[in-house]
């Protein structure tokens, strides 16, 4: 019988890279872990042991909590996690469910190193236009919420990620880059095995914009012409990222729930009344 306080993995794969998704915490012991070396997009990983260290940290916030079959441990972890003032569930049937399910898992051999304040730390080109929102937008919705991002002059991309111990991506000559005809975003798509069918579909429109193919998709020169706009309009880059995401956000859930929806001026234009007889 499930648990009163828990969440189905489909249900928690349709909140993942929403604004509104929950903390998802993988709490799999290490042998678990190691037998199958992957998280659940945009989950963190905690010991259970230690849970009351670091529970009221999650106070006020929304937890989802998963180990292995969904039992003892996830159950255990919520129930302190809401004592510290958490809304707390656990993701029915555990990590087990979610590969059953065949739902996407990030391998942790792609992720960057967390950094001790926490999250990973990305460096790349100043004055973002494409790649260099749609990336960090992916990387906080589906991989580190936490990750930060440090934008500099082009020329400083390598010698910054060097001296600072930041990922550099959307510049030549590193791992995370175009390819081919792949653009950043795909890289990272494909790398972090994100196969949610509509951010594929997302991927194909940030190529077509970024790389100057608008015949990939309908909706690539509308992204184009967003992102040169909000380029212009805000000089600050971080600022610029913070609006960027809300794009990305609204360009995902249309990817997702609303690709066949249509919309024309007379499906909303009342009838006019007859005023004959």
């Amino acid at each position: 019988m499930a648990s009163y306080n828990a969440i189905s993995p489909d249900k928690l794969a349709r909140l993942i890279g929403t604004p509104k998704a929950p903390v998802i915490i993988d709490v799999r012991d290490d042998d678990d872990f190691a037998a199958a070396p992957s998280l659940l997009p945009s989950s963190i990983r905690k010991g259970h042991a230690d849970v009351e260290a670091w529970a009221a940290a999650y106070r006020d916030r929304c937890v989802v909590v998963a180990c292995q079959r969904g039992l003892k441990l996830s159950e255990g972890v919520a129930a302190f996690l809401r004592l510290a003032g958490a809304q707390a569930e656990i993701l029915e049937g555990g990590f087990a469910a979610w590969q059953e399910a065949s739902l996407p898992l990030v391998p942790v051999k792609s992720l960057p190193q967390e950094r001790a304040i926490g999250g990973t730390l990305w460096v790349t080109r100043s004055r973002p236009k494409i790649d260099r929102i749609a990336c960090p937008w992916l990387i906080r919705r589906f991989v580190d919420p936490a990750a930060r991002f440090l934008f500099v002059a082009p020329s400083e991309v390598g010698a910054v990620a060097e001296r600072f111990a930041a990922t550099p991506f959307d510049v030549e000559g590193v791992f995370w880059s175009h390819r081919g005809e792949l653009c950043s975003f795909d890289l990272m798509v494909d790398e972090f095995g994100l196969e949610f069918p509509a951010l594929k579909n997302v991927a194909r429109i940030v190529r077509g914009a970024d790389t100057n193919r608008p015949d990939l998709a309908p909706q690539a020169a509308g992204l184009l012409a967003i992102s040169l706009g909000l380029s212009r309009t805000y000089a600050d880059d971080l600022e610029q990222l913070e609006v960027g995401m809300l794009v990305y956000d609204a360009l995902y859930r249309w990817a997702r729930d609303a690709t066949d929806e249509k919309h024309d001026w007379v499906s909303h234009t009342p009838r006019k009344r007859d005023d004959r007889g």
